[in-house]
């Protein structure tokens, strides 16, 4: 069953656990060039473990790193950032990680599928801990040049040392997490309510919710320029609001016509039998079946995510919406004056 989620008073968020230690972020990513960034900011020792010759590596360079290979930060580093996709994990970890361990380091996961869903064993002697921000790496970095943070979730898997949830708070302090929020939770219940937000609301629910309104008005006649306003360009401005003020308060912003049609229409587009097929998600999360099929598909060359991105990118809405957006913006990236 999943474990209520407690509040982290931010004052118990310092720094000193890492400090004079070196912390190796494994992978430059999306996450990655956030968390080594904002760490060495802070005054913390930082190593970047990186492939030489990709765009990653050259990025990390232009950072001020030095990147070097994962055996060597493994070696060198008291933490260990998994930064990492989670689909490499049964691959790199037994050759370039597992060999190089020693007793009392500590592995961290910015995700917890590696070790939810068992992709990896680390040994007993390590510690085992996740911070989680819930943000993606740009809004990360963007929000603590800011001077401000992004809310991270922490956990704990294993605790070898004792100090496995200190360590946590100061990487969490470490990447600007303490300014905002810090709530403590689990591997299991991080995982796979990361993962059901994504694939039912914030990715495969919002895209399939997108294609279907345009689709539904363009079948009807309407102008596919109209559809794209309506059901795609306008996501940004509510969901925004709902970012800065919640559900409710949104509503009290929008017009009365708007207001009535949310209340009263929006639970016959997600219904009763929307709500079942969430459930099934959900239980396909916990039960460890998604993770297989994806896997599997991974390990297959992935045949089946290009096949639905490659429909997808063929989809009227992507063609009607470049050619919106080269109206609507210069190339500089900045919004044309009306």
């Amino acid at each position: 069953m999943p474990t209520p989620v407690t509040n982290i008073p931010v004052q118990q968020a310092s720094l000193d656990p890492l400090r004079g230690r070196t912390v190796a972020v494994l992978g430059y990513g999306a996450q990655g060039h956030a968390h080594a960034q904002n760490l060495r900011d802070s005054g913390l020792n930082v190593i970047v473990a990186q492939r030489a010759g990709s765009p990653r590596h050259d990025q990390a360079v232009a950072d001020g790193f030095s990147p070097i290979d994962l055996p060597q930060a493994v070696r060198a580093a008291d933490l260990l950032i998994w930064a990492l996709p989670d689909d490499a994990a049964a691959e790199i970890y037994p050759t370039a990680i597992q060999p190089h361990l020693r007793p009392g380091q500590t592995l961290g996961f910015i995700h917890g599928f590696v070790i939810h869903y068992q992709q990896i064993t680390p040994p007993p002697d390590c510690d085992v801990i996740l911070v989680a921000p819930k943000a993606q790496g740009r809004g990360v970095r963007r929000e603590f040049l800011a001077g401000r943070g992004v809310l991270s979730l922490i956990a704990v898997a294993r605790d070898h040392t004792g100090h496995a949830r200190p360590t946590a708070l100061a990487w969490a302090a470490g990447i600007g997490s303490h300014r905002a929020g810090l709530l403590e939770t689990t591997f299991a219940d991080e995982t796979e309510a990361d993962l059901f937000g994504e694939q039912a609301v914030l990715c495969g629910g919002l895209s399939a919710l997108i294609h279907a309104g345009f689709e539904t008005l363009v079948e009807a006649g309407y102008p596919p320029e109209l559809a794209y306003f309506e059901c795609c360009h306008e996501v940004k401005l509510l969901a925004d609001l709902i970012y800065e003020v919640g559900i409710s308060a949104t509503r009290d912003r929008i017009s009365t016509t708007a207001r009535y049609g949310d209340l009263t229409r929006g639970r016959r587009v997600i219904d009763a039998d929307t709500r079942d097929r969430m459930r099934q998600i959900l239980a396909e999360i916990r039960s460890g079946a998604f993770a297989e099929e994806f896997l599997r598909d991974r390990a297959a060359g992935s045949p089946r995510m290009q096949a639905r991105q490659a429909e997808d990118r063929a989809h009227e809405i992507e063609q009607i919406g470049q050619r919106l957006r080269d109206l609507m913006w210069n190339q500089t990236g900045t919004q044309v004056s009306k």
